[in-house]
């Protein structure tokens, strides 16, 4: 059975910051990603380079930033006044925070602390980074009618990135 649209894939693998060369995150010692093909469940860049692929294969891909998590946007930068942050007591640069939009919750990370004025970086932290894949196809298999439904994984070991 080969990779192709609306099979359940699962993967061991390792990411690698292509510019630091430091381990991002890897599922060694651990239970392998499942997702669904197709589905948008993982990066483009990836998603495409697992297509076509086989049980037992192993390969390594280099995936740009564009195909990614996106290019970095300064325009998604910000400073918020620290009203915003109402019964948050400390605010330090490298805190995480939610923020519900119009457009759905973005996370944002802090980035600088000023007496009034809090600056605000709502870019992916992996944003603007080629990243570089490798990987091992450890099963495929077809997907349930829920699963097609739903468009994501059911069931053990399926969980969202």
């Amino acid at each position: 059975m080969t990779i192709a649209q609306h099979k359940v894939v699962s993967i061991h693998y390792k990411v690698v910051d292509v510019a630091s060369g430091e381990t991002i995150d890897s599922s060694e010692g651990g239970e392998p990603m499942v997702y669904l093909h197709g589905a948008q469940n993982i990066i483009p860049g990836l998603e495409a380079a697992l297509e076509g692929k086989q049980v037992g294969d192993e390969f390594e891909v280099t995936v740009a930033a564009a195909d990614a998590y996106g290019d970095y946007s300064e325009d998604r930068v910000q400073k918020v006044p620290r009203e915003a942050f109402t019964g948050v007591e400390e605010i330090e640069p490298g805190m995480a925070f939610t923020a519900q939009t119009a457009q759905g919750p973005i996370n944002l990370i802090v980035t600088e602390v000023e007496e009034e004025m809090i600056t605000v970086d709502a870019n992916h932290p992996l944003a603007g980074k080629s990243l570089a894949f490798s990987v091992s196809v450890a099963s495929i298999r077809d997907a349930s009618e829920e699963e097609l439904e739903h468009g994501h994984v059911h069931g053990a070991g399926g969980h969202h990135h």
